[in-house]
This record gives structure tokens, C-alpha cells and sequence, in this order.
């Protein structure tokens, strides 16, 4: 049963940075600002200082916006429906997805870079997933996925059927879970995948291509160099 307040906080700190650096920073937070009022009333330098060294600046000021607002105009109660929470600031359409799901065991979909690599693999698509039209389709079937987990249905994957229960929150994290230690991107434990027998990519040796993210840039090498200029002001005293 994790606290809505809790969740929120480590998807936003979890947003360009790894689980291993958050931690520690979640832990002192919830210390220091345990609710989201503590959190609306802090001082801006005491919530900066908290924040130091985990970077992207621009999440811990609108964590703080959203906190405000959640106090201002929902009686201090984090919004329950997937709108709501998309509404607030630093919200995009993965972290609504991840906090309605996990917090509050929403059928809300959920699709980041392990989620990518399992769908891409399991339904053996091979477009771009960065493409508008392959990321749109990857969003349906994740949403696909976790309504089915939800109604405790089948769903059929490439010709078999694959039976899905809830929790909603247990299906998202298991995705998430599922990408980051056994779907991997380089040497992926397929003997190991719960989900192997339903996989088109195994079945068909296509597990190495996907997901097919395209050719890598070409790297340019760029050197920047920094000067600071001074000027000493010389005061009338001094030199009378």
C-alpha cells in the first residue's frame, strides 16, 4: 500500500537518474519533507539544498509548483484520476501512468525504455520505436496489456494466449522489472523469461535487432575552453 506522496516523489527523482543515486537522496527527503504541505511550506533554498547533486533542476521546482498547487486547489489530497495527476507540473504522460498505476492501481499504461525493449521483442515490431506512428502503437498495446492484467483476461499475443492478472501496479513494475534484469540490451537472459513462449523475437532469433532504434549519431568532438575576465575598480580614495 505505498503512500501516493512517496511514489511521486521517486518517479519524479527516478527521471533522467539511475535507482542506485536515488535512494539515498529519497530517504533524506521523506525525513525532511515528509507530506506534500511540509512540502508547499519549505523554503525554496532548504528544498534546492535537499536536491543538490541529483541535477535537472527544473524537476525540484516544479515538484514543489505541483505540491503548491495540490494544497491550493485539491485541500492538500494528491488527485486520484490520471488527468488530474498529469495536470501538475513536471507530470508527463509516463510519470501519470506510473504514480495512477502503482499508487492507486489505475489501468493506466505505462511505456519508458525497459518497457520499449520488452514490447518491441514480445510483439516482434521492427519500426523505430522514436517513430510518432510505432511509439503510438507501443502505448496501445502497453495500455492493452495492463487493462487486460486488470479485467484478470487473456490476451493474445502472436497467436497463443497470454492469461494477465492484476494488479495493475504488479504488471507495470513487472514490465519495468523484467527489462531492466532479464530483457536486456545487450545479452538477454531469454532462458530465464517468464514470457519466452509468447515471444516472437525468440521464436523467430530476432531478439539481437530489436528494438530497432535506428543508427547512432556520429559523434563530433567539440573543445570548449572558459576564461573569466576581472577588472579591479580603483576607488578615488586611493588614489588621491
Amino acid at each position: 500500500h505505498p503512500d501516493t506522496y512517496e511514489v511521486w516523489v521517486s518517479e519524479i527523482m527516478l527521471q533522467q537518474t539511475q535507482v542506485k543515486t536515488v535512494i539515498p537522496y529519497w530517504e533524506r527527503w521523506m525525513q525532511t519533507l515528509p507530506t506534500v504541505a511540509v512540502l508547499a511550506a519549505a523554503p525554496e533554498q532548504r528544498v534546492l539544498k535537499l536536491w543538490e547533486g541529483l541535477g535537472y533542476y527544473t524537476r525540484v521546482r516544479n515538484l514543489q509548483k505541483a505540491a503548491q498547487r495540490i494544497v491550493a486547489e485539491h485541500a492538500g489530497l494528491f488527485p486520484r484520476g490520471f488527468d488530474g495527476v498529469l495536470a501538475l507540473p513536471g507530470v508527463g504522460r509516463y510519470t501519470a501512468g506510473s504514480i495512477t498505476s502503482i499508487a492507486f492501481n489505475a489501468p493506466a499504461p505505462i511505456l519508458d525504455g525497459n518497457v520499449i525493449r520488452v514490447l518491441t521483442r514480445l510483439f516482434c515490431i521492427a519500426e523505430n520505436p522514436r517513430d510518432r506512428a510505432t511509439n503510438e502503437l507501443l502505448w496501445r498495446l502497453a495500455a492493452r496489456l495492463v487493462v487486460a492484467a486488470s479485467a484478470h483476461t487473456s490476451l493474445i499475443t502472436n497467436h497463443s494466449s497470454l492469461l494477465l492478472s492484476g494488479p495493475c501496479s504488479a504488471l507495470n513494475q513487472s514490465l519495468m522489472e523484467l527489462g531492466a534484469t532479464v530483457c536486456t540490451p545487450l545479452n538477454p537472459q531469454c532462458p530465464q523469461c517468464p514470457v519466452r513462449t509468447h515471444c516472437a523475437a525468440h521464436r523467430t532469433g530476432r531478439v539481437g535487432e530489436l528494438p530497432n532504434l535506428g543508427a547512432r549519431a556520429a559523434t563530433t568532438r567539440r573543445e570548449f575552453h572558459a576564461f573569466v575576465v576581472e577588472r579591479e575598480e580603483i576607488s578615488r580614495d586611493a588614489t588621491a
